[in-house]
């Protein structure tokens, strides 16, 4: 369970800095304190557990991490149907 949340984790924190660099003007409702160190930071500890986890929790961390795996195809056969667009910059 632990690696599946990591997962989820690493990506939001990941996506604060791709939002950050494709949007720099766009408004900040709250701040990510100590940014980027701080968030970097979480980003290498975060994948630390994940690597520890994998391979001294292996019988534990690949049912959860085949469970997340099987979103992709999942996800990619929702946005083929026609799923709303992400990057139309307009709320939905």
């Amino acid at each position: 369970m632990v690696f599946s949340v990591l997962v989820f984790y690493i990506l939001t924190i990941a996506g604060l800095f791709v939002l950050r660099r494709k949007r720099p003007q766009a408004e900040r409702p709250y701040r990510a304190i100590g940014y980027p160190l701080v968030p970097a930071l979480y980003l290498v500890a975060a994948t630390a557990i994940e690597i520890i986890l994998l391979i001294y929790r292996t019988e534990t961390t690949w049912p959860g991490l085949l469970i997340v795996l099987t979103g992709i195809p999942v996800y990619l056969l929702w946005r083929r149907s026609g799923g709303p667009a992400t990057d139309s910059g307009n709320p939905s």
